[in-house]
């Protein structure tokens, strides 16, 4: 009920919350359960100082004598309402940054880490499996064991060689959250167009 009076000094919740010793986001709550009257000033809920300050006095007087509008579950249960859609929103939030960090690249889904893991074992895999058929000649055709030793060890030095040039990929793993979140079906339609 602010007055229209020309000496009003309107401030902003900042200013309401530290005189009031409370968060600016219960004073946002104040506003909408009609404890006190903001007034839109350039977007921004604004308040008439010593308006405010009677409303809240008298607020706090109810309150001490048990004549608040609200019963005291109905206003339970909305701070409780309150507290679940700020840690709803939190929640969002926090969702968002974890995929925005996915997308950069500074953190890996598991399943990604798994498969990308797996192939390389395949990999490991298949290049040891095809020993033996690689070297059943050339150790068939040595003289000593020292010699069939020798080309053995060639062998597994070179595989071990391939491993040593393995490198993260920082690429590959943005590819398959493109592949998940279907982007990369999206940026080929769009490079057809």
């Amino acid at each position: 009920m602010p007055d229209d009076k020309p000496n009003n000094q309107m401030v902003g919740s900042d200013i309401l919350a530290e005189l009031f010793g409370v968060s600016t986001r219960r004073i946002q709550q104040f506003t909408k359960e009609g404890v006190i009257v903001s007034t839109k000033v350039k977007g921004s809920n604004c308040y008439d100082l010593m308006s405010t300050i009677k409303q809240y006095i008298k607020h706090l007087g109810d309150k001490a004598n048990n004549r608040e509008s609200k019963s005291s579950e109905a206003m339970k249960i909305e701070t409780r309402k309150s507290n679940a859609e700020a840690d709803f929103k939190e929640s969002k939030a926090g969702m968002a940054a974890l995929e925005f960090n996915e997308l950069e690249g500074k953190m890996h889904r598991s399943e990604d880490v798994e498969a990308m893991t797996t192939a390389l074992v395949f990999s490991i895999r298949s290049m040891i499996m095809a020993l033996p058929g690689r070297l059943a000649i050339d150790v068939a055709n040595t003289k000593t064991a020292a010699e069939a030793s020798e080309r053995i060890k060639q062998e597994c030095h070179g595989i071990l060689n391939d491993l040593s040039n393995y490198r993260y990929d920082p690429e590959e793993y943005k590819r398959r959250v493109r592949d998940r979140k279907g982007w990369r079906e999206m940026e080929e339609d769009g490079q057809e167009g």
